[in-house]
């Protein structure tokens, strides 16, 4: 027998491991070709980028993209090996063999302990690390070549304070430029239109300045500012000039998102000497316990995952797998709650909920189902 459970253990960790590695594989594309490649698809299709960029950005967004589908590919690889094995009556037949669970399960936990310090190696210092580096390579690419960020015939929305369209370029004018300018609300506060324009990087001041000619412009009426019927002539000018703030593309060190930061930055930052707001605190405080969050999910999906597992064989397939997407769905909705409320003090400890209800729900279904 003890050869027999030997490679039972083995067979069932293989084949959870390679069901995990087939869904982290599948849902990065996923993530990177779906959601996370459609915010830079201007930037690297549009401007005809050479293939090694378009790799070099594929590469930074990837470690983010494994935040995500390490864990969830650990809940849907368990799924199918236990879904299969109770369809087989591969488990029933172990069991009646004399062997408990937890001792079937053993290789299951050990997979996912190893995956739970991967994500949080990749979490805490390759993700970030990757995102800062991908807005440094935007900001490099502003810089060498400022007239490549604004593609004709597209709304540019990458200057937080305005809105841009070309209707075409030549040489290194751009033909029919229309500019909205917006205020802090993104209300639109100014609309100006040149007949061309020509874009320079000033070094001094870190901007793109937008340089036009025969611009034409109006501006909202300050006695009904709601009123877009009701519009003033604004600029009439030979040649002026729309400076654009490079922040959005820049790694300011002031200034750079907690999530840009690897995690002992991070702390460096929560325990020096400049003084930081109690809003900017809460923000690092739950940045970091998301990542630790969701390192740990890995060993919560896999707890889950078994009894759910089993449990949808023995009923429906589909009913099986629709409760564990609603399952995964209801973590990450929860997660998505707390990061929105980051600025809260209860926001780091809101982020360890899901994961531990995962956690309990899953034991409490294991307990019952090696107890059967």
């Amino acid at each position: 027998m003890g050869p027999l459970i030997s490679q039972s253990d083995r067979y069932i960790g293989r084949q959870v491991l390679f069901a995990t590695i087939f869904g982290v594989i599948v849902l990065s594309l996923i993530f990177v070709l779906g959601n996370l490649f459609k915010q830079i698809f201007e930037l690297l299709v549009d401007r005809n980028l050479p293939v090694n960029a378009v790799l070099q950005f594929i590469l930074y967004i990837l470690p983010y993209s494994l935040i995500f589908t390490i864990p969830w590919s650990v809940l849907i690889g368990v799924l199918l090996v236990f879904g299969r094995l109770s369809a087989d009556n591969e488990l029933l037949a172990l069991r009646l063999s004399g062997m408990s669970m937890f001792r079937l399960c053993r290789p299951v936990f050990f997979i996912a302990g190893c995956l739970v310090c991967l994500s949080f190696l990749i979490n805490t210092k390759i993700a970030p690390r990757g995102k800062a580096a991908m807005k440094e390579t935007l900001y490099n690419m502003a810089i060498d070549d400022p007239l490549a960020l604004i593609v004709p015939d597209k709304v540019i929305y990458q200057f937080p304070n305005y809105r841009i369209y070309a209707e075409s370029r030549i040489g290194n004018k751009l033909l029919g430029l229309e500019v909205i300018e917006l205020d802090e609300n993104k209300v639109p506060i100014r609309y100006i239109r040149a007949m061309e324009a020509g874009v320079e990087y000033d070094e001094s001041e870190d901007q793109l300045l937008l340089l036009l000619d025969n611009a034409e412009g109006v501006i909202k009426n300050e006695k009904d500012p709601a009123d877009f019927d009701n519009l003033l002539p604004g600029i009439s000018a030979e040649k002026t000039t729309i400076p654009l703030d490079l922040s959005s593309f820049r790694n300011n060190p002031k200034k750079l998102k907690p999530s840009n930061l690897d995690t002992s930055e991070l702390r460096r930052r929560l325990s020096g000497s400049e003084p930081i707001s109690e809003k900017k605190r809460n923000e690092i405080n739950t940045e970091i316990q998301k990542r630790h969050s969701f390192a740990v999910a890995c060993f919560a999906f896999a707890l889950i995952g078994i009894p759910l597992g089993v449990v949808s064989q023995r009923s429906e397939t589909t009913s099986g797998f629709a409760v564990s997407m609603v399952v995964a769905f209801l973590y990450f909705l929860g997660i998505i709650y707390a990061d929105n409320r980051d600025s809260d003090a209860i926001a780091p400890l809101l982020m360890w909920v899901p994961t531990a209800l995962m956690i309990m729900i899953g034991g409490i279904l294991f307990f019952k189902l090696s107890r059967k």
